[in-house]
This record gives structure tokens, sequence and C-alpha cells, in this order.
């Protein structure tokens, strides 16, 4: 199926992943392991039905069909082990415009919007752009992973917050989440009328033992309070594509957040977005399960590397994403000055943990969904300047 081996040359595509990598490191040789997309080609299939579609050579309005729908739920279900009907499925270019129409939809600037830091970056442009107030509930880490705390969960909530965004599985630190602490997030949001927000982007890239559950799944009161945002974008690298799907079972909230997509113009998908979306969910699983048994290699050769060779660098244990969250706190250098030294020292191109909160400002987030020679290439750079520093 794929060649996940095989170095794909990005330059000069208009990537943001390749062909940003000076104007944003200001060195032209910083190898990229930042933005989440992949270095990996999607399932042939996919291409295949983009190729044929685009042979069509027409490109007028496209409508969503009930088998792009009946794809979307036979996956979610299949995969997911939630069954719901087509008639709940809203539709948006990305999983962060599907934030931002909600926001606009259920809240009011001056609104309080709940978050477990640290967090995706643009879950505070979401907040902050609005005019709404960010509510933190950081979580803890313990024996190096983490675990959310409950009693400030509640005593966030009780302040009057609307929302609650949720991540999961999480980005940056990896963890996917369990059902007891779903259903405990669940009942907290309905004991308090919180509306949860669930971003579930990284739903299918799960590592073995882990089991994704959509927090909506949990009963059915439980999904009359949750807005579900869904996308094969981050599962078979089709985020240039924009195609993504919102679950709304509450019939009010789906008009109220159909209206806001229709309001801002996002009424219809990309022409070929939609026929990747469906090709990727009716015949992508194969593929899926290949990049799975890479991805778990690739996060255990980091994990192992750094083990052995760069003590002074700690992976967190990552349940889920091909997105590893790294404690660089032994360098014992503050945020500006550990990017400086992965940027110039070890040429490699990292996310700043500051990004995610302050609560990251001593972690850095690698992506290695890339061929194992450009991993290991990039982990012998880190190791290299940790050994020379």
């Amino acid at each position: 199926m794929g060649n996940f081996d095989f170095i794909h040359n990005r330059k000069n595509t208009r990537s943001v992943k390749w062909d940003l990598v000076e104007s944003m490191f200001q060195s032209p040789d910083v190898l990229p392991m930042w933005v989440a997309d992949m270095d990996f080609k999607a399932p042939q299939e996919v291409i295949d039905a983009i190729v044929q579609r685009a042979e069509h050579g027409i490109f007028g309005y496209t409508v969503i069909d009930d088998d792009v729908k009946r794809a979307i739920v036979d996956w979610v279900e299949r995969r997911h082990h939630w069954k719901f009907s087509p008639d709940h499925l809203s539709f948006s270019p990305g999983v962060v415009t599907s934030l931002y129409m909600a926001i606009q939809a259920f809240t009011e600037p001056n609104d309080k919007v709940l978050i477990q830091t640290p967090v995706y970056t643009p879950f505070y442009k979401v907040i902050e752009q609005h005019d709404r107030v960010v509510v933190k509930n950081p979580l803890m880490l313990q024996d190096n992973y983490y675990k959310i705390d409950f009693t400030d969960f509640e005593e966030k909530l009780k302040t009057g917050v609307k929302v609650f965004i949720l991540c999961s599985p999480h980005n940056p630190v990896g963890r996917v989440w369990r059902e007891e602490e779903l259903r405990e997030m669940a009942r907290l949001c309905l004991a308090h009328d919180v509306l949860i927000l669930s971003d579930e982007i990284h739903a299918d890239l799960l590592y073995p033992g882990y089991h994704h559950i959509p927090i909506a799944s949990l009963s059915e009161e439980i999904a009359e309070q949750t807005i579900t945002c869904m996308s094969p974008s981050k599962t078979f690298n089709l985020a240039g594509l924009q195609a993504s799907y919102i679950i709304t079972t509450d019939k009010e909230k789906r008009a109220k957040l159909e209206n806001q997509l229709i309001i801002q113009g996002h009424g219809a998908l990309n022409t070929l977005g939609n026929t990747a979306m469906e090709a990727a969910y009716n015949y992508g699983e194969t593929w899926l399960e290949e990049l799975r048994d890479v991805l778990k290699e690739n996060r255990d050769y980091v994990t192992d590397m750094f083990e052995r060779h760069a003590k002074e660098l700690t992976v967190i244990r990552s349940e889920g994403t091909y997105l590893l969250w790294i404690d660089c706190s032994t360098l014992q250098l503050d945020s500006t000055a550990l990017k400086k030294f992965m940027v110039e020292q070890a040429k490699v191109g990292l996310n700043e943990g500051v990004s995610y909160g302050d609560e990251g400002k001593l972690f850095m987030r690698m992506n290695i969904a890339c061929p194992k020679a450009t991993l290991e290439e990039g982990v012998k750079r880190i190791i290299d300047a940790v050994k020379n520093r």
C-alpha cells in the first residue's frame, strides 16, 4: 500500500511546512519537523479518485450527497463505535473554521471559554479574536503523564463558563482520554450547562492499546450537549483540500451552527476535498493501519534514542497523534533560548512549546510523521547539539 520510506521532495510545492522554513526559522538549512502535516503521500485510492474527478474538467458547484455522508457515518461507526444519522452532519473547510463558527454561534463577547492547557494554539485565537475570555484548566504532569485536575475543572466551570473546548486526542500532550475521564468531564459540563465543543481531528491516529471514544457517543444526553468536529485531513494528509465535518445531534444547535456557516460564506466544500474525503473513508483503512505501525516505530525510536543519548530530553508518553511533546527543562534554557538552540545549534525546526501556553514554555513539539531517514537525521542533529552545548 503506502511507501512510508520514500523521501518526497516537497520544496517548491507551496508547502507551509517546507517552503516557509527560511521565513519561520531565519535559516534555509533547518530540517522542518513542525507544522502538523505528514511527509507521506495520501492513499493511492484517494489520489486516483482526485485524478479521475480532475480529468472530468468541470469544477462547478458541488453537492455533498448521500454517498459522501454514508462514507463518513460508516467510518465513524466502524472505527469509533458511534452511530449517528447522516442528518446530523454539517460541513466546513476545516476543524479550526468549525471552532470559529461555533464560538460565534453559541457565545457572546466577554463570555468565558474553558481550555485544557498546554493546548493547540488556535484554541487561544478562536477565543481571543472574538473578544471572549480564556479560562484555563491546566493539565497536571505526573510521572511523565498528563492528567486532568477535576477539582480545578469544576471550580472553573462554576465561574460562568459557557463553552468547553475539548481536545481529544490531545494536541500536543498526546493523551487519549479514557472513558471515565470523558464521562466526568461530560457530567460536570451537564451539571453546569456548559456546551462541549470537541475537536477530534486526531481520532484515527492512535498507538496500540488505545481507543478513541467520541465524547458524544457516551449517551444521548451528552450528545445533545456536544458539537463534535472531525476530518480526514490529519488521518490521510489532506489538509490542503479543506474538507471537514461537524456532528450535532441537537436539531436547534445544528440549525444555529449551519446558519452561522452560511452567514460566513461556508455553504459548500471544495470539489476535490469532497471527492478525497469519500475515497479516504471508503478505501483508506489498510493504508491507515500501515501508517499507524510506522508512527509507533517512529515514536519508539525517538523515545529510545533520547533516553540513551540525550537524557536531558524527555519524550512525554504519547498515546495518540504523530506529535511528540518533549520536556527540555533539564537544558535549563528559557523558551527564547530553547528555540534558538534548536534552530541554530541543532538545525531542526520544531514548534515552540510556549505557543501552547505558559505551561509549555520548557517544551518543544516534534512532528514524527516522516520517513525514517528524515527522522533519524533530525534526531541525530538534536542529540549532537545536546552533547556539544
